[in-house]
């Protein structure tokens, strides 16, 4: 993190940056990188030009950058860390500035959430709109695609496409920064190709707007109100590989465009945003077979993992999708696909202890509505980009390029003789 105003010394005794590289075993150079890199914490000595640290935080270091007893470093220092006031996780909850986000999500609207996560002001009743200048460059970046395309490529291309349209898009002060997030979210919904013609849900809220771009059907309340949760609660979590992927182009000073195209090109890997896809085709297989049993047998010998079950970051239930669940089962059409799933957990789990998590939810809400299995990638790919220009405005606060971690070479020792041809 940045040098920090003098402070008293509350925590113990403070070390010199010659003390504190002699305790790590690296060099003064090294300290002041793992300071960048958000690792340590360092002060001004007071009318001086040096740094001091906080003894128990670099003891703290030295001991995650310990190598195994019996072997040698595998770390340039210890994992990366960067302090956050976004979203924290703990024992099976997850929070939005301290407010339990699915709570969040059961009373306010996904625009609401966004709202609240960038500003930490709810405005009730708020919608995100953008303009037809805008809207119309990024849908006719998108309709040249080829036909085959996925969602989040598409997505990707409008967002581009929108940033070529926006002569302010270099402006990243707080306000000018907003003012794109309010107008490129509905962009990224606009410039997606309609599914279903329905011009009323045109100006509505957004999840009204995404319905339409995802299913032929009509909706009914309960599942507008299903597929809005679903957006707020998929809003932000934590520092997910996107979201770093988009703090450190938001840390290279990248405009929010360019650093939402970061995160829309992590996010497509199956381990991330393409999860409820694989889950989705899982949930239909089974629901053909009418047996989760013979499915989940094939795909372990297959070698392949079942999705939409487990998360590394909650060893109970995900709360997710105990949120979407519950409102899916106020959805008579989602019953045979919520069945589906609970026999997958069931038969998965008779070892092991698994939970569901917000893939296998998302899921069931996709394939209940007649939707295809990549609509799930959509509706996280436009949730969680709310929460990535939070953690881009965020991270345009801290030090520039600060996300610069150190390589540690384990190639042949120079110097090597020329290559020959």
């Amino acid at each position: 993190m940045r040098d920090q105003d003098p402070l008293p010394d509350s925590t113990g005794r403070r070390l010199s940056t010659k003390e504190a590289a002699e305790l790590l075993g690296v060099k003064p150079e090294t300290v002041y990188a793992y300071v960048s890199r958000g690792q340590l914490n360092s002060l001004r000595v007071p009318g001086g030009r040096g740094s001091t640290f906080d003894a128990k935080e670099v003891t703290a270091l030295a001991r995650r950058n310990r190598p195994a007893s019996g072997g040698s470093s595998g770390s340039a220092g210890g994992e990366l860390s960067v302090r956050t006031r976004i979203t924290l996780i703990e024992r099976d909850r997850y929070y939005f500035r301290g407010v339990d986000a699915t709570e969040l999500a059961a009373r306010h609207s996904y625009e609401e959430i966004a709202e609240w996560l960038w500003t930490e002001r709810l405005s009730p009743g708020v919608t995100f709109t953008a303009p037809e200048a805008t809207v119309d460059v990024a849908r006719r970046a998108v309709e040249a695609l080829p036909e085959h395309t996925g969602p989040t490529d598409r997505l990707r291309v409008a967002a581009i496409a929108a940033a070529t349209a926006d002569p302010l898009r270099f402006d990243l002060s707080e306000n000018a920064v907003l003012g794109t997030a309010r107008t490129l979210i509905p962009t990224l919904v606009a410039a997606l190709p309609p599914v279903l013609d329905d011009r009323r849900r045109d100006d509505g809220p957004l999840a009204h707007r995404l319905w339409t771009r995802l299913t032929g059907r009509k909706p009914d309340e309960a599942s507008l109100r299903a597929l809005d949760t679903a957006l707020g609660l998929l809003v932000d979590h934590d520092l997910a590989a996107s979201t770093l992927a988009v703090r450190v182009a938001a840390s290279a000073h990248a405009h929010a465009y360019a650093a939402i195209s970061a995160g829309l090109g992590v996010l497509e890997g199956p381990l991330h945003g393409a999860a409820s896809g694989l889950a989705h085709r899982l949930l239909l297989d089974v629901l053909d077979r009418g047996d989760a049993a013979p499915v989940i047998a094939e795909e372990l010998r297959a070698g392949r993992r079942i999705p939409g079950l487990g998360h590394r970051l909650y060893p109970g239930e995900d709360p997710r999708a105990r949120a979407l669940f519950a409102l899916l089962e106020e959805i008579p059409r989602a019953e045979p696909a919520l069945l589906a799933a609970r026999d997958i957990v069931a038969t998965t789990a008779r070892h092991t202890p698994l939970h569901a998590n917000v893939d296998l939810a998302l899921a069931v809400l996709t394939a209940s509505s007649g939707m295809p299995a990549t609509a799930g990638e959509t509706v996280f790919a436009v949730a969680r980009t709310a929460g990535w220009i939070a953690h881009a405005l965020e991270e345009y606060g801290e030090r520039p390029l600060r996300m610069r971690p150190s390589g540690v070479y384990v190639g042949p020792k120079p110097p090597q003789p020329l290559p020959e041809a």
